[in-house]
């Protein structure tokens, strides 16, 4: 594997917008193009290795969530020498615009998906939807997509009240309907929290024989941050890529879990909305035994207290 080229190293944080997109042409000029795709739209290419992995990625998603401001697709560049398509709006878009209608068209018609012996498209929430949907161009792919809408249309998802300004913009032409567009894929994989109920409704909607839906209780509604703080996004990806991405293997990396706090406290919180004493204490006493968490801590002595006086019955004490 040949090194990545130096300027994938380079960092844009801290850049204003303009002086960001500036520098980003330039490292992907430098590395393979940029093509600007109308006003809300463009994309970068860095062409390394025989793996594609075409992420779909916001200017601000990308600006937040990663500490140089580089595309989430830089890191398998640098690690793993694969080649990465990144297609990247300006806003919540859901990718919906002829323009890149016409450019996955372009590629088709380049055969440039055949170049590679595999290809993984990925994106989170609306860039969900986007890789789903765009996954066709390129049968045979593997989709991660986390959070994924299925369509928006109105007609079909009127249950979704989330973002009614997209309700005038067609799901129903070109790339339209995600788990329709999902039917050459050879697998699909569907992250979503079954406890966020719309989310849970749109996984519901992708039903096919090449999908493997994988449930995250009690994550919330930010999955992709939470898979980054718990540096499982990038190996995830990396197992796509490689062919090796399971229900089986997932779970196991996913037990990485009972060491995340925010997972514990938004469990801790179910429990006490559910008003489970005994579950909550052995959870609690769990996750004091195994690190320092005072309001853990504190959580477990007033539940102690309360059974002092005989109000809950809590679990005995290991001797």
């Amino acid at each position: 594997m040949q090194d990545a080229p130096n300027s994938l190293n380079t960092s844009l944080a801290d850049l204003d917008k303009a002086a960001w997109k500036a520098g980003l042409t330039e490292i992907a000029e430098d590395c393979g193009m940029f093509q600007p795709l109308g006003p809300h739209h463009f994309a970068t290419f860095v062409d390394e290795g025989d793996t594609l992995l075409v992420t779909f990625e916001t200017v601000a998603g990308i600006r937040s969530l990663s500490d140089d401001a580089l595309p989430l697709g830089f890191e398998l560049v640098r690690r793993k020498g694969w080649s990465h398509l990144c297609i990247i709006s300006d806003g919540d878009t859901w990718f919906r615009d002829p323009l890149l209608y016409g450019f996955f068209d372009r590629l088709i018609d380049d055969g440039f998906f055949e170049d590679f012996d595999r290809v993984v498209f990925y994106g989170a929430g609306p860039c969900a939807y986007a890789a789903a949907a765009y996954s066709v161009a390129s049968p045979g792919a593997t989709v991660l997509a986390i959070q994924p809408q299925a369509t928006l249309d109105p007609r079909m998802t009127e249950w979704d009240n989330r973002f009614p300004e997209m309700r005038r913009v067609s799901f129903t032409d070109r790339y339209g309907y995600a788990p329709d567009m999902l039917e050459p894929a050879a697998q699909a994989f569907v992250l979503y929290d079954p406890r966020v109920q719309l989310d849970a409704m749109h996984a519901t909607l992708f039903q096919a024989r090449n999908v493997t839906r994988l449930r995250l209780w009690h994550m919330g509604e930010a999955l992709q941050t939470n898979l980054i703080e718990m540096k499982l996004l990038v190996p995830l990806i990396a197992a796509a890529g490689a062919g090796k991405l399971t229900a089986a293997g997932f779970h196991r990396v996913w037990r990485k879990r009972r060491d995340y706090r925010p997972y514990l406290q938004n469990l801790l919180q179910h429990l006490a909305r559910t008003e489970r004493d005994y579950l909550q204490a052995l959870l609690c006493r769990n996750v004091t035994h195994r690190m320092h968490a005072p309001k853990f801590q504190r959580f477990l002595d007033r539940l102690e207290r309360r059974a002092e006086h005989g109000e809950t019955l809590l679990p005995a004490m290991d001797s």
